[in-house]
C-alpha cells in the first residue's frame, strides 16, 4: 500500500491544482475516527465539512444503502420514479417550519439546491433580483459564487458575476455590525440600487459556514421575514451546513421560529452520500415549469435511502440534544482557554449547537486577524491527530464540526489535543 507521500506525488501530477486538499490520505474511518495511508489515527472534527453528522459508516445508514443497492442503483427519477424519493419528500415537508402546504425537489449538491431555489423564486415572483449577505457562502457554480460574500478562494480569477445580485452587510457583533446596521444597509439597497418590487429572493444562512460561523441574530431573521412579507419577496433559508441537527435543532431557523418560504439543505442530509433538497411553499416550488428543475442524478436511490435512514438516526439517537451537549462542552473549554493568561489571541468564541468556532486576532483591542496563527493551530492539531478547519472572510477563524455521534471520551480527547495545539501554535508564531 502506498504511503501519504507517494499519494501526494500522484495527486500533484494527476489532480487539478484548483482542487484544494489537505495532506491526510484516508484509508478507512469509523464514527468520529479515521486512519490515513501511514496508519495514523485522527479524530475527525471536520466531519466531511458538516456532512457526517452521524459519523462515518453508521451501521443503520450503511445497511439502508446496501439494501437499496440490491434492488437498483439508478433509474433517473424523471424516467422511472420510486417510492423512497416520495417518502423522503413527505418527511422533509413535515420537518420544515411553516403551517402551509409544502413540496420538495431533490438534487445532488448544495449549490444545486440553492440555484433551484433561486429559479423557483424568480419563476414565482416574475422578478430577477436577489439579496445575499457579506460573508455568505452558497457554492462554487457561477450563480453560487455570485451569491457568496467572499472573494478570496471563491470568486478570484473567474471574471464577471451574474447581474442583479446585491450584498448586504451581515450582522457581526464581534466586529460591531449590529442587526440595525444590517437592516439599514438593506434599506439603502432598496433606495439606491434595486426597487424591492424587482427582488425575487433574500437568501441567508442561520449560521454562516465559510464566513466564520457567524450566528444570525434571531430578531434579525424575524425582521427579514417581515420585510420579505411586506414586499412579496421569497425568503430562502440556506441550511446546507447548519441543517440536519447540527445546531441543536433540525434546522437553524427553528431557533428564532422563522418559517422560510424555501429551505435548501444538503451536507448532513444523507450522511456522506451526495444529496440535496429544496423544501418549501408548494405554490413557489410548483412555479418552475415541468422539466425546468431536476437532473439525471438528482435524488439518486442510494443517497435517498441514506437520507431516510439519516432522519431515523437523528430521531432515534436524539442527535439534536446530543449536538447541544457536544457544543456546550466545546464552547466551555474554548472559553476557559481564552480566559487564561497569555491567550489574548483568541478574540471570540461563538457558535450554535455543535457548530462552534473561535476567531484569532493579533490584539483583542484592534481585533486585527491573525491568519498565520490560525493556520498554525490547524497544522498543530493535524500533527496531534485532530482534524479541524479554518474559515472566515479574513481567514482567521477555526471551526469545529464533530460528528454528533462522537463519544464523550473522544470529545474530551479532541479538546485536549486542541488545547495543546493552541498553546504550541502561540509559542511558535508569537515567539
Amino acid at each position: 500500500m502506498e504511503n501519504s507521500a507517494e499519494l501526494k506525488i500522484r495527486r500533484d501530477n494527476a489532480v487539478a491544482k484548483g482542487v484544494s486538499t489537505r495532506g491526510i490520505y484516508v484509508t478507512h474511518a469509523e464514527n468520529a475516527e479515521l486512519w490515513d495511508a501511514d496508519g495514523k489515527r485522527y479524530i475527525d472534527f471536520a466531519a466531511g465539512i458538516a456532512v457526517n453528522n452521524a459519523g462515518h459508516r453508521h451501521p443503520k445508514l450503511m445497511a439502508a444503502v446496501a439494501k437499496q443497492a440490491e434492488a437498483f442503483t439508478h433509474t433517473c427519477f424523471h424516467v422511472a420514479p420510486y417510492e423512497s424519493y416520495i417518502r423522503l419528500a413527505e418527511r422533509l415537508n413535515d420537518l420544515t417550519l411553516g403551517d402551509f402546504p409544502k413540496k420538495t425537489m431533490l438534487a445532488t449538491t448544495g449549490v444545486e439546491a440553492v440555484e433551484n431555489a433561486i429559479k423557483m423564486a424568480r419563476a414565482f415572483t416574475g422578478r430577477s433580483g436577489v439579496i445575499a449577505f457579506s460573508g455568505g457562502y452558497h457554492g462554487r457554480t457561477l450563480l453560487g459564487m455570485a451569491l457568496g460574500g467572499k472573494v478570496a478562494g471563491y470568486k478570484k480569477a473567474f471574471g464577471a458575476m451574474p447581474a442583479e445580485i446585491y450584498h448586504v452587510a451581515f450582522p457581526n457583533a464581534y466586529h460591531g455590525v449590529t442587526p440595525e446596521m444590517s437592516l439599514s444597509n438593506l434599506d439603502m439597497v432598496f433606495k439606491s440600487s434595486l426597487d424591492p418590487e424587482r427582488i425575487a429572493a433574500i437568501i441567508v444562512e442561520p449560521v454562516q459556514g465559510e464566513g466564520g460561523f457567524n450566528v444570525a441574530d434571531f430578531d434579525f431573521l424575524r425582521r427579514l421575514r417581515e420585510i420579505a412579507d411586506e414586499h412579496g419577496i421569497i425568503l430562502i433559508a440556506d441550511e446546507v451546513q447548519a441543517g440536519m441537527a447540527r445546531t441543536g435543532k433540525m434546522f437553524g431557523f427553528e431557533h428564532p421560529g422563522v418559517a422560510a418560504d424555501l429551505v435548501t439543505m444538503a451536507k448532513g442530509l444523507a450522511g456522506g452520500f451526495p444529496l440535496s433538497a429544496v423544501t418549501g411553499r408548494a405554490e413557489v416550488i410548483d412555479a418552475a415549469p415541468v422539466g425546468g428543475i431536476g437532473g439525471t442524478y438528482a435524488g439518486n436511490p442510494l443517497a435517498v435511502a441514506a437520507a431516510n435512514a439519516m432522519l431515523d438516526i437523528i430521531e432515534e439517537e436524539n442527535l439534536c440534544v446530543r449536538a447541544a451537549e457536544i457544543g456546550e462542552a466545546i464552547t466551555a473549554r474554548l472559553k476557559a482557554i481564552a480566559s487564561r493568561q497569555g491567550m489574548e489571541a483568541i478574540g471570540d468564541v461563538r457558535g450554535l449547537g455543535a457548530m462552534v468556532a473561535f476567531e484569532l486576532v493579533t490584539s483583542r483591542q484592534t481585533r486585527e486577524p491573525d491568519v498565520a496563527l490560525t493556520h498554525e493551530i490547524v497544522a498543530q492539531a493535524e500533527d496531534r491527530g485532530l482534524i479541524i478547519l479554518p474559515c472566515g472572510t479574513r481567514g482567521n477563524v477555526v471551526r469545529i464540526l464533530p460528528p454528533l455521534t462522537t463519544p464523550s471520551n473522544q470529545v474530551d480527547e479532541a479538546l485536549d489535543k486542541l488545547e495543546a495545539s493552541i498553546e504550541a501554535a502561540i509559542d511558535k508564531v508569537h515567539a
